[in-house]
């Protein structure tokens, strides 16, 4: 069954349709679909407080013609939610009225608590024996997310204002870096021995670019060499010799320096990046609550 997620994040707004389908009563997406709009309203919030008129404009343009391919694709159900940069605008409420009015699309602003924990709700990735506690790090425009989880039950979640684009505009503060060491120093008996799950467009060409590994995770080591590598570069050099986009290539580098932070912190040696994102885990979550609802056939 085809089932669709808007997320509206910091640097990018996503429509991601993807296949669910069971395999012994476990859920399973398969993507479909992906299309990603760069508006950046990051740049706006973290500097002025609220997204400009131009912004919005460009929004509402792209929540429209969401909308219409919602209406050709015809999901069974779709969610749309929206993350840091939206909670924090001063004018999200009338955005958010806006959006209603102009597309009928309902977006819910989610807190980072719960950012945390609709990323771990595709949490179907299997984990090496030799780990009991596994820790998911979604790092986007606004914030960084982190769950973690220890022989199959969430032990704590967090939201943590450290994203590439409040980096980028030198809004992140150094107390919230403190905050982020201090939360993982509870875990510290199982550090070295961490499950470490990357998520996001960042981490995921990172490991792209440097991962050595058959399963794609990527060592600290590498990780290390690969922002080295980068920072070496203008903005241009990473556009035209390393293939990125040009909404990449610049938040490419706080995004590897907040996983290089974590992973120095927690004695970790490598990252597993599985490509997955908030995306998915909304996917999971809107089919929960059809399943829920009592729409789906036990036996499909």
């Amino acid at each position: 069954m085809l089932f669709a997620s808007i997320d509206i994040g910091s640097n990018a707004v996503r429509l991601y349709f993807a296949n669910v389908f069971e395999i012994d009563g476990i859920p399973k997406a398969e993507k479909a679909s992906l299309i990603r709009i760069p508006l950046r309203l990051g740049e706006d919030v973290f500097n002025t407080g609220s997204i400009s008129e131009q912004r919005v404009y460009n929004l509402l343009k792209t929540m429209n013609a969401f909308k219409l391919l919602i209406d050709v694709y015809k999901p069974v159900d779709y969610i749309a939610c929206a993350t840091s940069a939206m909670r924090e605008a001063s004018n999200n409420k009338a955005i958010i009225e806006s959006i209603r009015n102009a597309s009928g699309i309902d977006v819910r602003v989610i807190d980072g608590i719960e950012e945390a924990r609709i990323l771990c709700a595709s949490n179907n990735i299997l984990i090496e024996k030799k780990y009991h506690v596994a820790m998911y790090i979604d790092v986007g425009g606004g914030s960084t997310e982190i769950s973690v989880i220890k022989d199959g039950v969430l032990l704590a979640s967090n939201s943590f204002q450290l994203g590439t684009i409040r980096i980028l505009s030198a809004k992140a503060h150094a107390e919230e870096w403190e905050n982020l060491k201090t939360w993982l120093d509870q875990f510290k008996n199982d550090f070295g021995k961490i499950y470490l799950i990357g998520s996001g467009g960042n981490i995921n060409k990172l490991s792209k670019l440097y991962s050595t590994q058959p399963d794609s995770s990527l060592s600290y080591h590498h990780l290390k060499k690969g922002l080295k590598e980068l920072s070496s570069l203008t903005l241009q050099e990473r556009i035209t010799d390393m293939g990125m986009r040009p909404d990449r290539a610049d938040v490419i580098i706080p995004a590897a320096e907040i996983f290089i932070y974590i992973m120095k912190n927690t004695k970790t040696d490598y990252v597993f990046v599985p490509r997955i994102g908030l995306g998915d885990g909304l996917i999971y979550t809107v089919y929960k609550r059809y399943k829920e609802r009592g729409n789906v056939n036990e036996e499909e």
